[in-house]
Order: C-alpha cells, then structure tokens, then sequence
C-alpha cells in the first residue's frame, strides 16, 4: 500500500511536466508534493511548490521545443524514501535526458525530492 501511495504521488509529481496547459502545472504540484517540499535541483536547493513550479515551466519552455517527462523504471521503496528513473525527451529527435530522482513522503506527500540528472560514469578501475 505505501508503495502504490508513493507511485502515485511520483506519477502526479511527472504528469505536471507534461500538463496540457501551464496553468494547470500548480494544481498538479499541489495533490503530489507538501507545501514546504524541499527540491535539490541541477541548480541547488529551493523550498516550496513555487520554486518546483518554476522548474517545471523552465523544463516546459525547452529551446528544443515542449517535451515528454516519463517514469522508466519502477518505484523503489525502502520505508518512507523512494527512487525512481526517468527520461526527459524533446520532440524530433532533440536533447534527450535521463535520470533517477530519490524523494521522500510525509502523509502521502513528497516533501522532499533529489534529482540526479544524467547517467552515472561507469567506475573506472
């Protein structure tokens, strides 16, 4: 069950990177993440759904054109922390981005997520 309950915050948290329309981004936000959510972003920290909400619009506002954000793998769950793989790709064959994100929930909510952009070096021995 506590699974299933991140999964589906995770899946409202990515569906506000695909929303039809900006201005329904905040709403998305607001039923996945908790009002003073923590975000470490590609550009440090930031607290609070405006700030995860201005992040989404700049991922939306792609040079490359509005692009697709989609869950890749499945939710991993170790007690209240979840990590997941993603991939961010742009239409015709733009950029395309991959990561994982780890988040952690209080109540249902995300309150704090990690993203980790790109793949991982492979160790070099």
């Amino acid at each position: 069950m506590q699974e299933e309950t991140a999964r589906s915050a995770i899946d409202t948290f990515i569906s506000a990177f695909n929303a039809s329309d900006d201005s329904y981004v905040t709403a998305l936000l607001s039923q996945a993440l908790t009002s003073d959510v923590v975000f470490w972003g590609p550009l440090g920290r930031s607290e609070g759904i405006a700030a995860v909400e201005r992040f989404v619009l700049d991922i939306r506002r792609h040079p490359a054109g509005t692009g697709t954000m989609v869950r890749c793998s499945a939710v991993d769950m170790p007690d209240e922390w979840a990590r997941y793989q993603w991939v961010f790709t742009t239409p015709d064959g733009g950029p395309r981005l991959a990561g994982t994100d780890v988040v952690h929930l209080r109540r249902s909510l995300i309150d704090q997520v990690i993203v980790f952009a790109g793949e991982i070096e492979p160790f070099a021995s």
